[in-house]
């Protein structure tokens, strides 16, 4: 199972704002429900980092002077994935980095979607349901006669 075929998930849950925009922009967006990461573009459209709710935690319970720009706290660089990119190779990506979300990105680095670890994983339980049936089925001769 590749990537695009969870696009209807992870189109839903990105999440953009400008390499200029105030951090209290990136903050709307996070507040948002289904919303855990925020990509940082720049003005090419391209994605230049990533701002999580950690990071905007992280900012507010340390000592500093006026709010920075959104871009001061991304995360860079970003570990994302692509479309043609398998479920089950993401996962364990993610899982490996701890990670909640993922930035996918189409072949010209800009940002078409955000991965949510719960969503690989209710895909990849599903791909195995349904091989469960298939192989039920099949030691049960069920439709191949």
């Amino acid at each position: 199972m590749h990537i695009e075929q969870l696009n209807a998930l992870t189109i839903a849950r990105l999440a953009v704002v400008d390499v200029d925009a105030a951090l209290q922009d990136a903050a709307q967006s996070l507040s948002k429900p289904g919303i855990g990461l925020v990509v940082v573009c720049d003005g090419n459209g391209e994605a230049a980092g990533v701002l999580s709710k950690s990071d905007l935690v992280r900012h507010l319970t340390s000592p500093t002077s006026p709010a920075p720009p959104a871009s001061a706290l991304m995360s860079s660089p970003i570990v994302s994935c692509g479309l043609q990119d398998d479920v089950h190779v993401v996962y364990k990506l993610m899982a490996t980095q701890s990670l909640q979300n993922i930035l996918v990105i189409d072949a010209g680095a800009k940002p078409v979607g955000i991965l949510d670890i719960r969503d690989a994983m209710k895909a990849l339980f599903k791909q195995e349901e349904v091989q469960e049936q298939l192989l039920l089925n099949y030691v049960s001769g069920v439709g191949y006669r």
